[in-house]
């Protein structure tokens, strides 16, 4: 073994921590500081309400779950006033003449056309001033903004 290359070894090292705690161990440096030991960690004592946080880690990790949350509950609300029955027909724009037509029948949102559409588009077509063409371009309007309906046979 060569001499004077290796550090010199204190087998009673004094180790203290952040809460005061202190123990003698061997190291190569005489005296050693922690942050948090065995008698503070709330792993060790028990403590697990209280969450070790350096340098607001886990208040970020916090924020960014909350951030999340926040999130996907707006997206989720978005999506389901996306297809909410309570839309106006108008929003569709269709146009002023079938849209007039149909609130003069009395239908003034989507659910109140889609109930008509499921009893049959005959019952559409006989609204005067709304024709094939506006049913047609009122359905691709509904499809593309993710309304689902079932085809119902076409009028004679």
């Amino acid at each position: 073994m060569k001499t004077n290359i290796h550090p010199i070894y204190y087998p009673d090292a004094t180790v203290t921590c952040a809460c005061g705690n202190t123990w003698k161990t061997g190291s190569t440096r005489k005296e050693i500081r922690v942050e948090i030991c065995s008698k503070c960690h709330p792993f060790f004592s028990g403590e697990q309400a209280r969450i070790v946080d350096i340098e607001g880690q886990v208040d970020r990790f916090y924020k960014k779950l909350q951030a999340r949350q926040t999130y996907m509950e707006e997206k989720a609300a978005r999506e389901t006033a996306r297809v909410s029955p309570a839309r106006p027909m108008a929003e569709l724009e269709l146009g002023s003449r079938p849209t007039e037509a149909l609130a003069k029948a009395g239908i003034v949102n989507v659910g109140q056309f889609l109930e008509k559409l499921a009893e049959g588009e005959e019952t559409l077509l006989a609204i005067s001033g709304f024709g094939q063409k506006s049913l047609i371009d009122a359905k691709k309007k509904l499809r593309a903004l993710g309304y689902e309906f079932a085809e119902a046979k076409a009028a004679a």
